[in-house]
């Protein structure tokens, strides 16, 4: 039987192991980015991606919404506009346009935090 103070440890010794494992074999969210090859498509949201606009990619905050996100390896952040659907892959939470990337010195994947600054309504935006 465990006393008491294993007990805590050997729970919070799981919860990181979870929380690891649930991002990919790291200990916080990665950012990634993407550009030229997306340049022009047109976005979840209905408009053309552009690589040089501060824009961003996250899987379920409302599209409008600002975000700030900070690069822990560097400490520099930027504000982007979240107007795209993704990253889907596994340990990454947001992707950045080229011009966010390049603002916080994303070279590849880094870790971030993401800070919601608004959040819009739900809202589709209207068929032109």
């Amino acid at each position: 039987m465990m006393s008491g103070d294993r007990r805590k440890i050997a729970m919070i010794a799981a919860a990181y192991a979870a929380a690891v494992a649930a991002f990919g074999g790291c200990a916080g969210p990665k950012a990634s980015y993407y550009g030229s090859e997306y340049h022009g498509r047109i976005t979840a949201s209905g408009e053309r991606f552009d690589m040089n606009a501060m824009t961003a990619a996250h899987r379920s905050l409302p599209f409008g919404t600002r975000v700030r996100v900070t690069n822990l390896d560097n400490g520099r952040s930027a504000v982007v506009r979240i107007n795209d659907r993704g990253p889907f892959v596994r340990g990454r939470v947001i992707d950045l346009s080229h011009a966010a990337a390049k603002k916080i010195g994303l070279t590849g994947l880094a870790p971030v935090r993401v800070e919601v600054l608004n959040k819009k309504s739900a809202k589709r935006p209207r068929a032109s």
